[in-house]
């Protein structure tokens, strides 16, 4: 009997799919389209559910989208890998986030990376792994930003290819998580760790 759920689906892998395909950032899609494409018409294929099943079928392969057909989670648990960038980066630069104490510039740094990012640095000092204080709060967002990315990829590097492409798609094409540094493989494992624990400690994200 048929469900009446308007949700219901008879193919949950097509589901899956379209799900990850609404994820994926548009940039992904654009070089393996016409380049003539406009973002915003990129961005409009990317939202027909007609085309979603064949556009992530075009960045993945078909074999790599066959072996998914029991996807849980990503390693992630569904949470924005751009938030485990910067909570992984803060952790890497917690010393000089920690030295931050006048408002303004606490303020911008906090503008910059988030509030969860900042405290987290502060409650992980003892895990922060560079030595060198940066003492622009501009700067510092920044450098926290590309070495969280770093980290998260380095981290993704231990993963299956499709749980790894599975996080990296949901990011712009150029990131520091293409071209991590032996550095961040060297502490990707244990900041990702306390990271993920983090994340975990919430409801899953939808």
């Amino acid at each position: 009997m048929a469900s009446s759920d308007p949700n219901y689906s008879l193919n949950p892998r097509s589901d899956r799919l379209r799900g990850l395909a609404a994820l994926i950032h548009p940039s992904r899609f654009a070089g393996h389209l016409d380049g003539l494409l406009s973002p915003d018409t990129v961005l409009q294929l990317q939202k027909t559910g007609r085309l979603q099943q064949r556009l992530v079928e075009l960045l993945l392969g078909n074999e790599l989208v066959s072996n998914g057909t029991d996807w849980g989670r990503d390693v992630l648990l569904g949470h924005d890998p751009r938030r485990a960038a910067l909570l992984a980066g803060s952790i890497w630069h917690a010393r000089s986030v920690l030295k931050f104490v006048s408002r303004q510039d606490v303020a911008i740094l906090i503008e910059n990376i988030g509030a969860e990012a900042h405290a987290f640095a502060i409650r992980h000092l003892s895990s922060g792994v560079a030595t060198t204080s940066i003492d622009d709060p501009q700067k510092l967002a920044s450098q926290i930003e590309h070495d969280g990315y770093a980290c998260l990829g380095a981290w993704l590097k231990e993963t299956s290819k499709l749980d790894r492409v599975r996080v990296l798609f949901r990011l712009p094409v150029g990131t520091s998580a293409e071209s991590p540094a032996a550095e961040h493989y060297n502490s990707a494992g244990r900041l990702l760790t306390l990271v993920v624990a983090h994340l975990a400690t919430e409801e899953p994200a939808a």
